[in-house]
C-alpha cells in the first residue's frame, strides 16, 4: 500500500477546500498556479551531487510539478570563464551541466542577486547564452540595462503574467549598464516605471516582482523592505516575493495584495543553524483579479544542500478576503 506523503495530502486539501467559498463568474474563473522557491546555489556540494549523477531537486519534484509555472532564484553564475571577485568572501560558479537539472524542474530563473556577478560580466554573459541555449527563460538580468529591466512574460490558462527581478544588496558593480551585461538594480523610480510598463506596454494581466533584499539572518522584514513593497503594489504589482536573508521572514498584506518577504534558502550548503537550513516553497494561485490564495511548503535542507519536504511542519495559508495569513488546516 502506498503511503501518501504529508505535504501531498496537504496540497490536496488546499486545492479541495478553497473552491466553494471562492466561486466566481465564468469570465473570471481562469486560474494559474505558480511555485516560487528561494536561493538555488549549484556550486560546491550541490554541484558535486549533480556531477555524480544525483539530483538535489528531486525530493520536491512532485510538488513542483503540480504548478503551472515554477520559478526559482539562481544564486550563482553558471559559466566556465571569469575570475572571482577579489573583495567577496564567498563566490559561486556552477558548471554548465547543472542547467539540465534546472530545466527539469523550473520554467524560469530570477537572476538579480548579489552572486550573479561573482566571476565578472564575461561569465555572466556566458550564463545568459547558456540559459538561452537550454531554452531556460530568465528575468532580472540581460546583456544590457534595457534587457535586465524587461519583464519576462509567461502565459498560462489565458493569463498573461509579467515577472520582474531586482537586487538591492551590494555589490552594485554587478548592475547592467547600457553597454555591459548584468543584473537589474533596485532603484525606486525605475522599479515603479518597470511595473507600470509591464501593464501599459506589455499588456500583462498580472505583475509579480521578485526581490533580493533585506539583511542576512533577520527574521522580520526591515522598514526598507516594507516601504519598497508598498511602492511596488502602489505601482501596480499584484504580489511581491522576496529572498536573500538566508532565513524565512514574515509575510504581509497591503491593499489586499500579499507580500512574502523572504522564502529563505532552497538548495544551499554551508550553513550549520537550522534556521538557515529551513526554506519555503510558495504555491500561489492567481486569477484576473490578482492572487486568489497562497500556501507554503517547508523544506528541510540537509548537509549537502538538498531540500526535503518537511513532515508535520507548521505551514502558512492565505485566501483572498483574509486580513492575514493563518496556519493551514491539517
Amino acid at each position: 500500500m502506498r503511503v501518501t506523503p504529508y505535504w501531498l495530502t496537504a496540497l490536496g486539501l488546499y486545492l479541495c477546500t478553497c473552491g466553494p467559498a471562492m466561486a466566481e463568474t465564468p469570465a473570471a474563473a481562469a486560474t494559474t498556479t505558480i511555485a516560487f522557491v528561494g536561493d538555488i546555489m549549484l556550486d560546491e556540494l550541490p554541484g558535486e551531487e549533480i556531477r555524480q549523477g544525483r539530483d538535489p531537486l528531486a525530493p520536491f519534484n512532485e510538488i513542483l510539478n503540480t504548478a503551472d509555472i515554477r520559478i526559482g532564484n539562481l544564486e550563482c553564475v553558471i559559466a566556465t570563464k571569469g575570475t572571482p571577485e577579489p573583495d567577496k568572501p564567498y563566490t559561486f560558479r556552477a558548471h554548465p551541466r547543472t542547467l539540465k537539472v534546472l530545466k527539469r524542474h523550473f520554467d524560469a530563473m530570477a537572476l538579480a542577486n548579489n552572486h550573479s556577478g561573482d566571476f565578472g560580466p564575461g561569465a555572466f554573459a556566458e550564463m545568459l547564452d547558456l540559459l538561452r541555449q537550454q531554452q531556460m527563460p530568465y528575468f532580472g538580468g540581460g546583456h544590457d540595462q534595457a534587457q535586465a529591466h524587461t519583464p519576462l512574460l509567461l502565459e498560462r490558462n489565458g493569463l498573461r503574467i509579467a515577472f520582474l527581478s531586482y537586487n538591492e544588496f551590494f555589490p552594485r558593480s554587478f548592475e547592467a549598464d547600457f553597454d555591459k551585461p548584468g543584473i537589474a538594480w533596485s532603484e525606486d523610480e525605475q522599479v515603479r516605471l518597470d511595473i507600470t510598463r509591464a501593464r501599459s506596454v506589455y499588456h500583462a494581466d498580472i505583475v509579480i516582482p521578485m526581490m533580493h533584499w533585506g539583511w542576512e539572518d533577520e527574521r522580520m522584514a526591515s522598514r526598507r523592505q516594507q516601504q519598497l513593497a508598498k511602492l511596488m503594489i502602489d505601482a501596480g504589482a499584484d504580489a511581491v516575493v522576496g529572498g536573500h536573508p538566508h532565513v524565512i521572514q514574515n509575510t504581509g498584506l497591503y491593499k489586499g495584495k500579499p507580500i512574502i518577504y523572504s522564502l529563505g534558502n532552497f538548495v544551499f550548503n554551508g550553513f550549520t543553524d537550522k534556521v538557515n537550513n529551513t526554506g519555503w516553497l510558495l504555491r500561489m494561485e492567481i486569477d484576473r483579479q490578482g492572487v486568489r490564495a497562497w500556501r507554503t511548503f517547508t523544506a528541510d535542507i540537509d548537509k549537502s544542500g538538498t531540500p526535503h519536504p518537511a513532515t508535520n511542519a507548521n505551514e502558512s495559508c492565505w485566501e483572498r478576503g483574509q486580513k492575514e495569513a493563518r496556519g493551514c488546516a491539517r
